[in-house]
Parts: structure tokens; sequence; C-alpha cells
């Protein structure tokens, strides 16, 4: 008889315990969507280097760059998604090439070529993409519509419109057109040296957490939150779009 309290009673301190592992992580990711969903921006130091910087600075644009992206929470989201269920190197090296593709070019040719969109429309369909991402992730095409798209081009098509949210920051401020592309590939050069930085992290964090059962029984949840801090972002986008108008 004592023998089965005890047991009964190491069951309930296992079951508290692993209750309060679990409700931890969902409380730290939900905080954690919700922070990247409206964190992200151009800080006063920043603006104002960018208003007054008149020749070329590799120095400064590879800083801002690099910053930028690890401060980039939209797009450190969609990066989540994507290798949330990737497990080989070479599958996270193809994928994370094809959204670096695609995010240099639109940088390039819309800074360059100065072509004008919205930023609120664009960073809203980021904001869709991260949706997309976490949907994708669920199985949701196939349970839903019965089909799945190219998840790489999906990827690289998503990487073209967050190079146009990138390319939308640098607009705002009318750099000087001479000698632009040099502070632009430092820029775009940062950007990739910031996502890689931020990927060695988010790799570590979901290696460490893939020897623990929660990560598979949270996949499902964790997608979930990802699609949440996406629709949040693409709300507060939209709204800011509406206002704006």
């Amino acid at each position: 008889m004592l023998g089965t309290r005890s047991l009964r009673e190491l069951q309930s301190v296992y079951f508290i315990k692993n209750s309060t592992f679990n409700f931890l992580i969902v409380l730290s990711l939900t905080l954690l969507l919700m922070s990247f969903a409206f964190a992200h921006g151009v800080d006063a130091h920043t603006k104002q280097f960018l208003q007054a910087n008149q020749g070329v600075a590799i120095g400064p644009f590879l800083y801002i760059g690099a910053k930028h992206m690890v401060t980039g929470y939209d797009h450190l989201l969609f990066l989540l998604g994507v290798i949330f269920f990737l497990f080989r190197t070479k599958d996270i090296v193809r994928y994370v090439s094809l959204f670096t593709l695609g995010h240099s070019l639109t940088l390039f040719l819309g800074v360059l070529g100065d072509v004008a969109v919205n930023a609120y429309l664009i960073d809203a369909i980021i904001g869709l993409s991260v949706v997309y991402k976490g949907f994708d992730n669920l199985g949701g095409f196939q349970r839903l519509f019965g089909f799945q798209p190219n998840t790489q081009t999906a990827v690289l098509i998503f990487g073209l419109f967050h190079g146009l949210g990138l390319a939308t920051k640098l607009q705002d401020f009318s750099l000087p057109q001479q000698d632009l592309w040099k502070n632009l590939l430092a820029f775009n050069v940062g950007v990739e040296l910031g996502q890689i930085f931020a990927l060695l992290f988010i790799l570590l964090a979901l290696n460490i957490w893939r020897r623990f059962n929660s990560y598979y029984g949270f996949a499902v949840l964790t997608n979930i939150l990802l699609m949440s801090g996406g629709l949040i972002l693409f709300g507060y986008q939209m709204a800011g779009f509406i206002l704006t108008v």
C-alpha cells in the first residue's frame, strides 16, 4: 500500500514538473512571437546615420545590415518555420540559400531601380509568409486542399518579398545615388552575416529542444503560435496601411 502510494506520488510530481515545463515552453513561445510581431524597426541612431551619410561607408552599412537581420523578427520567424522540420544540413543550406537569393535580388533591384512599393503592404505579405510556413508545417494544404505547394519555390518567392521589405527600409532615407551599389552591397553582405549568426543560435536551440519529447509533442502548437505571430504582424501592418491611406 505504501509502495503504491509512493509510486502515485512520484507520478504526480513528475506530471506536475512535466506540465510546468510544457507550460513554460508555451508561455515563452507566445510572448516571443508577440514581441517579434511588434519590435522590428529602424532605431533612431541608424536613422540619423542614413539621413546624414553622403559617401561610401562599407563598415557602417555592414553593421546596419547585420543588425537589421538579427533584429528582423519577421525574417527570423519565417526562417524558423522553414527549418523547423529540416534535419539534414544540406536541406537547411538549400532552403536558406533560396531565401537568400530571393531577398538579395529584390533588395538590389528595389533600391537601385527605385521600385516604389508600399512598406505596410510588403510587411503584411511578409507576415503572411510566416502564416504560410506554419500552415505548411502542419500539413494544412494537403488536409484542406488536397495538394502540396512546391516548398522550395515558395521559399524563393517569399524571399523576394522579404527583399522588397528590406528595400523599402532603405528607400525611406533617399540615399545618395553616387556609389550607392557599394553601400548596398555592404548592407546585403551584412544581412547575410546577421542571418548566419541568428541561424546558428536558432539551430542550436532547436537541436537542444529536439532531445526532449516535448519538441514533437508541441510541434503542432509551436506552428500554430508561429501562424498566430504572422497573423498579428499582418493585422498590425494592414492597420498601418489603412490609417495612412
